[in-house]
């Protein structure tokens, strides 16, 4: 079948997007769904930072690539081998398809698994496949979602199933934001209730981990970011305090709000700068947590004898350390009791034609979440 997809060609065109426009809205050809797949119509795909660092050029991928990883749809055809979904299912796409078999799935970590991430760099489905094709030339899945589209055929271990009464537009914050920075409160720092936390870096992650630590139960939630905007949205969502990252004293004040120093720290900035600080604001014995994914070859000097002297532990975290089959319906249930207000993260819905706009405001700030409703 033909569908309507949002496809780039190059890398790291500058911007303003608007003007230059990256991203080509194509008809393209979708294949059906082989052997363990699915074909699913998107009923809406949010904007996230890890489709801009492929448009930026951050996180080279194979071109020309149908962007898009943070969706939510309709099942409409399933491939030989799947019979635990039927057509009209509703579902949430995940960014990190799981084998079920390799050694990290084996063992509970799903979000490590090995033929994932060789098939998210190539550009293919976790198979091996490739569905999606224009004049003449194979054209990449992103993360194996390939979102911003009509429609998409993804393998089945992208997906997890929901109520149909959830909105696609709310339930697609489940598959990206969601799990990466909630996740990254409840699963890899394990937030003790009664604990002091700090987020440095607001975007839609950043202010799902304020979300995440308020219904985790952190007396103190400080909120660190550039704009004041933001700031002023995390007060709205549970923050106890805020401070504005450009302050020179931004350290200084993260501490005496949280009593010397904060037990948890998360970095969802994707800056060497912002996750050096959000150490700083560590407090001896404390975590600090980073999922924000700064370019390829950044590092980051720790201080050693500190870290052993004060017991600091400094973690990675992708996809939340999520079990997605496991965690989006535990956070859709918070949502629904109202411990999680996920709907407060939307900034607006747009066309999938104004997506280089769109890109645009993600780059500058301006937005948190935004949605292409199709």
């Amino acid at each position: 079948m033909q569908v309507k997809a949002a496809v780039l060609r190059q890398m790291n065109i500058p911007g303003p997007y608007a003007q230059s426009r990256p991203i080509v809205i194509e008809t393209i050809d979708l294949a059906p769904p082989g052997p363990g797949e699915v074909q699913v119509r998107i009923g809406a795909a949010g904007l996230c930072h890890s489709d801009l660092s492929v448009i930026n050029g951050d996180r080279p991928r194979p071109m020309p690539m149908a962007l898009g990883h943070e969706a939510a749809g309709v099942v409409e055809a399933l491939g030989e081998g799947v019979d635990d979904l039927e057509p009209g299912d509703h579902v949430v796409m995940v960014f990190m398809p799981s084998c079920g078999h390799c050694r990290p799935c084996a063992e509970g970590r799903p979000a490590l698994c090995e033929p994932g991430a060789v098939a998210n760099a190539a550009g293919t489905l976790i198979g091996g496949s490739v569905r999606l094709s224009g004049s003449g030339e194979r054209i990449h899945h992103h993360l194996g979602v390939s979102a911003f589209a009509e429609h998409a055929v993804v393998s089945r271990n992208s997906l997890v199933k929901i109520d149909r009464d959830l909105p696609f537009v709310e339930a697609a914050l489940f598959g990206c934001a969601v799990l990466t920075g909630v996740g990254a409160v409840v699963n890899t720092a394990r937030v003790r209730m009664g604990s002091t936390a700090v987020v440095i870096g607001l975007g839609g992650v950043g202010l799902a981990s304020v979300l995440g630590a308020r219904a985790a139960g952190a007396s103190k939630i400080v909120a660190v970011d550039l704009s004041p905007e933001k700031l002023a949205l995390a007060k709205e969502l549970g923050a106890t305090a805020v401070v504005n990252g450009r302050d020179e004293d931004a350290v200084e004040q993260v501490r005496e709000w949280t009593g010397g120093g904060a037990d948890y720290a998360f970095e969802m900035a994707g800056s060497i700068r912002a996750l050096d600080n959000a150490f700083k604001m560590t407090k001896r014995g404390g975590t600090t947590v980073t999922a924000g994914l700064p370019p390829p070859g950044s590092a980051l000097a720790v201080n050693v004898v500190q870290m052993v002297g004060e017991e600091r532990t400094l973690k990675g975290s992708y996809i939340g350390t999520c079990v997605p089959v496991r965690d989006i319906p535990r956070f859709v249930d918070l949502y629904r009791d109202g411990r999680l207000p996920v709907n407060k993260l939307l900034s607006g819905k747009l066309k999938i034609e104004d997506i280089n706009e769109g890109f645009d405001r993600l780059h500058d700030g301006s937005a948190v979440r935004q949605v292409i409703e199709f």
